[in-house]
């Protein structure tokens, strides 16, 4: 697939791999040069305030409890007395 670099070095992506890739206008696109290549790569801006979810730490903790959770490891409660009294917590 051939694209003609325009004025002000444009390009247009084929429509073809916009579809493929589910691409909208506004989409973030990393672009860089990698062994004499140029890649792009469609990318998601994280909010500073999210970023702690991303990680290592989080993401590691996050597949625990998943993991858990599928093992059925994991129990809820309706309310702070049904958890309390699960955990033997309760009032005396």
């Amino acid at each position: 697939m051939f694209v003609e670099l325009k004025r002000k070095s444009q390009v247009t992506i084929p429509s073809k791999l916009v579809k493929k890739l589910n691409l909208q206008p506004g989409d973030l696109l990393k672009i860089e040069e990698i062994d004499e290549k140029i890649v792009i790569t469609p990318v998601v801006a994280i909010p500073k305030e999210q970023l702690w979810f991303y990680s290592p730490e989080w993401q590691r903790e996050e597949a625990i409890l998943d993991k858990n959770i599928k093992e059925g490891k994991v129990k809820a409660t309706n309310s702070k007395e049904e958890l309390f009294k699960e955990l033997g917590l309760e009032d005396k």
